[in-house]
This record gives structure tokens, sequence and C-alpha cells, in this order.
């Protein structure tokens, strides 16, 4: 049987990334939240970012971190709070860039992971619920 030398890979458009940073920044707008949003390709490198004028300039590192940690794993970053609490995954917690606090979300589209999305500026409650309608808004797979 012949080796298979590449693989067909999925990545997010800037034009879809940056749609997820207007339905952010616009709810964000709505609720007087000045979020930063990251937007990851499959690969984990950054595909697009936006920041709110009035945001702290913490979040935009928060912000890439959860975008990265989504799409690293395709899972939420909320699951991590307690994954990293189980013994055989508590070495992931020392990774400098492992965001374990809700507000990165893996991006799916048609059922393949394409890039991964960070909102940080609000709660961890704010940052998952403006993830949440942006990727709902935008028409990506619902997790």
């Amino acid at each position: 049987m012949p080796v298979k030398y590449q693989q067909e890979t999925a990545q997010i458009t800037w034009e879809a990334a940056q749609a997820l940073i207007e339905a952010v920044l616009k709810e964000g707008a709505a609720q007087k939240i000045a979020f930063s949003i990251a937007v990851m390709d499959a690969g984990g490198h950054l595909r697009a970012f936006g920041r709110a004028d009035e945001a702290a300039f913490l979040t935009a590192e928060i912000a890439c971190d959860k975008a990265w940690t989504a799409c690293s794993f395709g899972q939420p970053t909320h699951i991590w709070n307690s994954l990293v609490q189980e013994s055989h995954m508590a070495p992931l917690a020392s990774h400098p860039r492992l965001m374990a606090v809700g507000g990165g979300y893996p991006i799916f589209y048609q059922g393949r992971l394409i890039g991964g999305l960070g909102v940080s500026g609000g709660t961890y409650e704010q940052d998952q619920e403006a993830a949440v309608k942006a990727l709902s808004f935008t028409g990506f797979d619902k997790l």
C-alpha cells in the first residue's frame, strides 16, 4: 500500500474570521463590555484579531490563548478547569498557553475543525455567551 504524503485540511477564511469578530464586538457594545477577540486557524496560528477601544491590554493575550487552546484540542476552554484537576492531566496546567477558563471555542464547519475563537474582557460567563452567540450568528456548527 502506498504511503500517503499529504492530507486535506480545512481552514477558516479571513472573511469568516472577521464576521466572528464583528459579531462579538456588536454583542460587547450591546452589553457595554470591551472585548478582545482572537480567531486562530486550525493550526493554532492567528488568523484575525479585534479589540474594542476600551479593552484592557491583558485581554488581547488571553483571547489569543483561549482561541489557541480551543483549536488545539477541539474543545471549549471551560472544560479544562476540571480536566487539569485529574492527576494524569495536571501537567498540562503548567503549559504557558493553556487557558482553562471560559470564552474559548473550537470552530467547526460541516463537521471539520477549522479554527478557534477566543473572547476576553468580561466575566468568563459573558465571554462564553458572546462567543456562542457569534458562532451561532455566523452559521458555524453547534457544539
